[in-house]
This record gives C-alpha cells, structure tokens and sequence, in this order.
C-alpha cells in the first residue's frame, strides 16, 4: 500500500514538472515569435523609410504621379509598422485597433491616389520616364526584399497579417510603375501613368476595406463573448 502511495506521488510530481515544462517553452515560444517579429518590422520600417525619400524626390524631378503615390505609399507602410511595433506586445484587441489604423491609412491613400489620377486626366503632364524604370526597379527590389521577410509571420497573427498584405500590394504597385514609366515611352503620353494610378487605388481601397472588416470583426470578438456570458 505504502509503495502503491510512492508511486502515485511520484506520478503526480511528474505530471506537474511536465505541465510547468509545457507552460514555460510556450512562454518562451511567444517571446522568441514577438522578437522576430520585432527585428522584421525595424528592417522593413527602415526601407520604407528610405525608398519614401527616395521616390519622393525621384517623383518631384520626373513630374510623375506613379512614383509620388508610390512614395506616399512607403510613407503609409513605415506608419504601418510603426504602429505594429507599438502593439507587438500588447493585446489581440490593441492588434485589432492597430489594424483599424493601419486599414484607414491605407484607405486614405487609395482615395489620394484615385484623386491623383482624376487630376491628371484635366492636367496631363508628360513625366521622365527614364527615372520612373530606374526607381520604379530599385522600388521593387527594396519591397521584394520586404515581402519574403514578412511571408513566413503572414498567418501568427492579424497584425502581422496585414502588415504583409500591404507589402504584397506594394510588390504590385512597382511592377504598375514600371509598366507606366514603358508605356509613356512608347506611347509618348501620360495616360498609362493615370490609368496605373487607377488601378494602384482601387487596389488600396479594396485592400483597405479588407483589413478594416477583418479588424471591425476582431473588435467585437470580444464584445460578442462577453454577451453570452
């Protein structure tokens, strides 16, 4: 009977050390996922920022909306993860704040760029197309390298979520510049720059209200518990 009790206890002593075991490697899991999360966004807040003076001033000097609404967009995304930085640590319902934010930058650009080509179509203006290929390329190649860093965090969590889908749509707004910056030259006009404007912010608005909906439904998540309770 006595030797039957040694074993219990020591059974239940196990069980409690693999318990305590479990809890602190899933501890330490979250902490190594939110660290890497943290080194990703500085990278990419870090070329955004850069490509957002970059293309500024490249825009500025070729007169060409394509890669102003391209720089106002890198301007959007080192908001982006500025904001996503803030709320690394926090909550799931500050991450869904932060989206809300983040799908309202991205909605205000999309009208801004919308706005942009509807100007151009009363006011067309010819644009440098030889400095759109140079920084629409070096453009895609800072945001590709974006891209595959933010890919494998796409689905921990929705602020990492769409942190990456505003970079998948950055990857397509370059190609549109580049092609806009081709088809001014052969075509000698400014069109393809108002129609890829176009094209840019409907893209923004329906990325925009993607992530607004997914944050909205995040929000009242919570809300809905506490209902049935």
């Amino acid at each position: 009977m006595a030797h039957q009790v040694v074993i219990e206890k020591f059974h239940e002593q196990v069980q409690r050390k693999t318990l305590a075991t479990c809890c602190e490697d899933k501890s330490c899991e979250i902490t190594a996922m939110r660290e890497s999360h943290g080194r990703v966004l500085w990278i990419v807040l870090a070329i955004n920022a850069v490509m957002f003076l970059v293309e500024g001033w490249a825009g500025l000097l070729a007169h060409s909306t394509s890669l102003l609404a391209d720089a106002l967009d890198m301007l959007g995304d080192a908001l982006v993860y500025g904001f996503s930085l803030f709320v690394l640590a926090r909550s799931a319902r500050w991450q869904a704040g932060a989206a809300l934010a983040k799908g309202g930058f991205m909605l205000a650009f999309g009208l801004g760029v919308l706005g942009e080509a509807l100007y151009k179509v009363f006011h067309p203006v010819m644009p440098g197309v030889e400095t759109m290929g140079i920084v629409g390329g070096i453009a895609l190649a800072a945001n590709l390298v974006c891209f595959f860093l933010l890919y494998r965090h796409r689905g921990d969590n929705l602020n990492m979520s769409s942190t990456w889908l505003c970079s998948r749509n950055d990857l397509i707004a370059n190609v549109g510049v580049l092609l806009a910056a081709g088809g001014s030259y052969l075509l000698v006009s400014g069109w393809p720059d108002i129609i890829v404007g176009a094209i840019i912010a409907s893209l923004f608005l329906s990325s925009a209200l993607n992530v607004l909906s997914q944050a909205i439904r995040a929000l009242r998540t919570p809300l809905a518990s506490a209902a049935h309770l």
